[in-house]
């Protein structure tokens, strides 16, 4: 009877965890949308609140893994729950550096709008939105996966991060004309490479994400593998827990 009231008291430590890594991915989630929708419109204001989801982003972080340190030194967890709690801590890494590459687009809109800058528009702005879009869509499809502990919709995830690279190839071919056509776009363009290599790693955490819950479920590191070894790992076993 002591055993299965630890067992229910794991299991909600775990599901209170995960709760907490959804809402530390929603916030996430809300930096990168504004932060492209400040670039866009050029909204000084929506950078600032990026900036300020930031700090709460990087609170959640830190107050996850207190959470995860206790659970291991209480628990002592082994086989699938010990991966779910590995998992967790690299995905609240990863999410936290999503935050990072939202504030690092909103400050460069925020440098731009103090200076006067207004030749934005020269510059293929739309093709960022885009690209950002892809970002975004495949954050959103690597949280769900890890709510459902869905590791088919994570594979899909990984995948999809091919077609993010080209996007960002194209747009660095786009701005490296602008610069050769007009030296004026020379400053803007040089920080929408940064801001297009921004949006790229959020494409590359997104991707890190479903790597982490393919190894929840499946308890295989995927990882710098290809994607005929992802497509294996679907369909071996499960490993005993």
């Amino acid at each position: 009877m002591a055993d299965k009231h630890l067992s229910t008291q794991f299991d909600a430590e775990l599901s209170g965890v995960s709760t907490r890594v959804l809402e530390m991915g929603g916030l996430a989630e809300s930096q990168v949308v504004q932060a492209l929708y400040a670039l866009v419109n050029f909204s000084a204001e929506t950078a600032t609140q990026v900036l300020q989801l930031e700090e709460r982003v990087n609170a959640l972080e830190v107050e996850i893994d207190r959470e995860l340190s206790a659970i291991i030194a209480r628990r002592q967890p082994t086989a699938r729950d010990l991966r779910l709690l590995i998992a967790i801590s690299k995905t609240i890494g990863n999410l936290e550096r999503v935050g990072d590459e939202a504030a690092r687009i909103a400050r460069t809109v925020l440098r731009h709008a103090n200076s006067g800058v207004s030749n934005r528009l020269r510059l293929p702005v739309a093709d960022a939105e885009f690209a950002a879009g892809l970002a975004n869509a495949s954050l959103r499809k690597a949280l769900d996966a890890f709510a459902r502990l869905d590791a088919e919709s994570a594979l899909e995830v990984i995948r999809d991060d091919n077609q993010l690279d080209i996007e960002f190839d194209g747009l660095l071919r786009k701005l490296v004309t602008y610069m050769m056509e007009d030296p004026r776009t020379i400053s803007s363009a040089i920080d929408l490479v940064f801001v297009a290599k921004a949006i790229e790693r959020v494409g590359d955490h997104a991707k890190n994400i479903g790597e982490q819950v393919v190894y929840i479920v499946r308890g295989e590191d995927v990882r710098h593998t290809g994607l005929a070894e992802r497509s294996t790992v679907m369909a071996t076993p499960a490993p005993t827990p």
